[in-house]
């Protein structure tokens, strides 16, 4: 591999790659969003949205291949790890630019990792494991921890509350100025028409060919607008028009109708990954463990899926959490899954001492399928015996409520199946929902520290098992998703969050 490495190295010099031959550079898309973005600092939030619009504008020190292996980005190679796992070397890339012309020094990484720990949720589950963050050098530095901690490369990669590398004196909370180092700059943000991001000429993609979220990131594009359409047959209707070159989140049941489209073909996603219930375990009647019992007994999977997804092609009835063919799939605990019992659920709720108050549901029309799921969970929480009170926001709205406690039981979202389990958002203490008790530490941290994988893969039996005892958040199942992309646009890659460096357009 380190010799297939360096050859490709050394010709990258002289010929160009591969996968870059006959790209002409030019062209503008338009890519419809489900809404817009609460923030435009990837830092700051862990919804899709935002790691959508801001991967393109920011990158980190790692990031995924094509297999969900982590890979150098920023830094020049992997990093080299002392025997006991507490040290991690890194080297940066030298002579990389951010957008405002400034050379990124370790300096740069150092501060933004500091502040990726103090800010963000994936970095607030680092931090408690990280001893210190020093530059070594110019272009290297050194994360040292106080134990073996074996998510922290995967945390570093994820672009979900990612920990982007800024220019030390752009560090403000929240950010004033959107400067990265990624082959797309901001050039015009309108709230709720779109966000306008222009190819910066000083970036150096790497020598590697891309391979997944890694390698070569080229611009070859002169422009992306992201423009946030909220309803969803709006977006379908843009799509089959040609209005739009990618549409992200189309109804599965429009398949057939994007099929016969003559402008655009649909793009799926299997499996995506899982939607879930989220429950918030710091405020309120979810902090009792008897009621969210209740509520995991009382829904029914299987009709939640068929009103969200409709086409059985589209989803899997299965309470794993990671599905069957990866490594990190068991069956342990899932017993608790599915049962669909209102009557044994109201049991519990009396065993619990319920007084009526209604459950409060957080939820929104802009992805359609949690809308579709909420209602038919309302209906089976109703006839248990809970009041119910179905509360529907835009997305970032529901992103900004989530955050206080005192103002819902019980939101949805979905998301991946991501490399690691630690990626899971729920696996964080700070995340909303809030799962932090004895309970969960007993069951995560000895997964966390251990680098060993078969250890690991069985480790998170018991993790699996200890999330339905606790039941933090109801899995509903798994799901594919569909997107559209015009047939004028090339060289897209079905991914959890699109993104469109490498991609190019007949429209000029």
């Amino acid at each position: 591999m380190r010799k297939k490495l360096a050859f490709l190295m050394a010709t990258a010099l002289i010929v160009a790659p591969s996968w870059a031959i006959g790209q002409e550079k030019g062209g503008v898309i338009d890519v419809a969003t489900i809404g817009e973005p609460p923030t435009l600092d990837p830092m700051a939030s862990t919804a899709d949205l935002v790691g959508i619009v801001t991967q393109h504008m920011f990158e980190t020190l790692f990031t995924f291949d094509d297999e969900w292996k982590v890979i150098p980005l920023l830094a020049e190679t992997m990093p080299s790890i002392s025997d006991d796992g507490k040290t991690y070397d890194i080297t940066l890339r030298q002579g990389i630019k951010f957008h405002d012309g400034s050379t990124m020094t370790s300096a740069d990484a150092v501060a933004s990792i500091q502040r990726w720990m103090s800010i963000a949720s994936r970095g607030k589950q680092a931090a408690p494991y990280i001893d210190t963050v020093e530059a070594t050098g110019d272009t290297s530095l050194r994360i040292t921890l106080k134990t073996a901690y074996a998510p922290l490369l995967s945390l570093l990669a994820f672009n979900n509350s990612a920990a982007i590398i800024l220019p030390k004196g752009n560090l403000a909370d929240p950010l004033t100025e959107i400067i990265g180092t990624g082959p797309y700059m901001l050039k015009e943000r309108k709230a709720d028409q779109y966000i306008q991001l222009v190819r910066f000429d000083g970036y150096t993609p790497r020598s590697e060919e891309p391979d997944g979220f890694g390698g070569a990131r080229e611009a070859i594009l002169d422009e992306i607008r992201f423009v946030p359409v909220p309803d969803a047959n709006t977006r379908l209707q843009g799509a089959i028009s040609g209005q739009f070159d990618y549409t992200d989140s189309i109804a599965p049941e429009s398949f057939d109708q994007l099929k016969a489209s003559t402008e655009s073909q649909p793009v799926v996603l299997k499996p995506f990954g899982a939607p879930v219930f989220v429950m918030n375990m710091k405020e309120g009647m979810m902090t009792s463990k008897a009621l969210r019992h209740a509520v995991q007994v009382a829904l029914n999977p299987e009709d939640m899926l068929l009103a969200a997804f409709g086409n059985p092609e589209f989803f899997a009835v299965d309470g794993a959490l990671y599905p069957e063919g990866y490594v990190w799939h068991t069956k342990e605990g899932i017993e608790r899954y599915g049962s669909g019992d209102p009557e044994a659920a109201g049991e519990l709720m009396q065993e619990a001492g319920y007084d009526g108050k209604p459950v409060r549901i957080l939820t929104s029309r802009q992805y359609e399928f949690h809308y579709k799921m909420a209602q038919v969970a309302a209906e089976y929480l109703k006839a248990a015996g809970f009041q119910v009170d179905l509360q529907v926001f835009d997305w970032a709205t529901l992103t900004q409520r989530r955050a206080d406690p005192a103002q819902w039981d019980i939101f949805i979202t979905h998301g991946p199946f991501p490399a690691d389990p630690a990626l899971n958002g729920w696996m964080s203490d700070s995340y909303p929902g809030w799962w932090d008790n004895d309970a969960k530490h007993a069951a995560v941290e000895p997964f966390l520290a251990e680098p060993d994988l078969q250890k690991r893969i069985e480790l998170f039996g018991m993790v699996q098992k200890t999330f339905y005892e606790e039941a933090p958040v109801f899995k509903v199942g798994d799901f594919n998703a569909l997107s559209a992309e015009a047939k004028t646009l090339h060289n897209v890659k079905a991914s959890p969050w699109p993104y469109f460096w490498n991609v190019s357009t007949d429209k000029k």
